[in-house]
């Protein structure tokens, strides 16, 4: 069975950016709909076997029409949550360093361009959806943005997500109103670019 990623905070702590009710219900209503539903599809598809990057790269394969789309709905919103909440941190690393800081300056001019163009990203998603930083195995990274709970794997990009922004207005509505990009600010306060490396460093083996 699949599991959401356990937190290495409390709801509380990733305040004044992300508040505490928005947490309680982002991972624990949200996110655990997303992961039981994708579990229960995962079952009736006989593909307990299988990855979830396996499952989301393959979704349009294999299972009857209605249950691809619910495979790559909850699939991709079990991965992006897992993703999402595995890189805040109310300790973060301000900015990366190493091999990741030096692709990001060749590929964007700097850390504060590419913090830049993903808040673009953010705030161009109409309606609900994610900016993404994904690297391909190689280590050249690109941005992108997709709608509701699609991501780079889904669409058969063949990149892997390292940084995820969730705009789905649960992501945010809650404190901030209609105010995305007041949101998106405080997101990179408490984002880990510890974390971010460390995706990096795997998806490239």
């Amino acid at each position: 069975m699949f599991e959401q990623v356990k937190l290495s905070y409390g709801f509380d702590e990733l305040e004044p950016y992300i508040d505490q009710t928005t947490m309680e219900t982002h991972y624990g209503k949200h996110h655990a709909t997303y992961t039981k539903a994708f579990n229960d599809a995962v079952e009736k598809a006989s593909l307990t076997d299988q990855s979830v990057e396996e499952i989301l790269a393959n979704w349009d394969q294999g299972s009857e029409e209605g249950l691809k789309k619910v495979l790559k709905n909850n699939g991709g919103g079990y991965y992006n949550h897992n993703l999402y909440f595995s890189i805040l941190s109310p300790n973060p690393k301000k900015a990366p360093d190493g091999d990741l800081k030096v692709k990001i300056e060749e590929t964007f001019g700097s850390v504060e361009a590419l913090v830049e163009e993903l808040t673009k990203l953010a705030l161009g998603q109409f309606g609900s959806g994610w900016a993404w930083l994904s690297t391909d195995s190689q280590g050249n990274l690109f941005t992108s943005n997709t709608a509701n709970q699609d991501n780079p794997i889904s669409e058969k990009t063949g990149l892997t997500p390292i940084l995820g922004i969730d705009v789905w207005e649960h992501a945010y509505y809650l404190k901030y109103k209609n105010l995305r990009a007041e949101y998106v600010k405080g997101f990179f306060q408490v984002l880990d670019w510890g974390k971010v490396e460390e995706n990096y460093k795997k998806a490239m083996g």
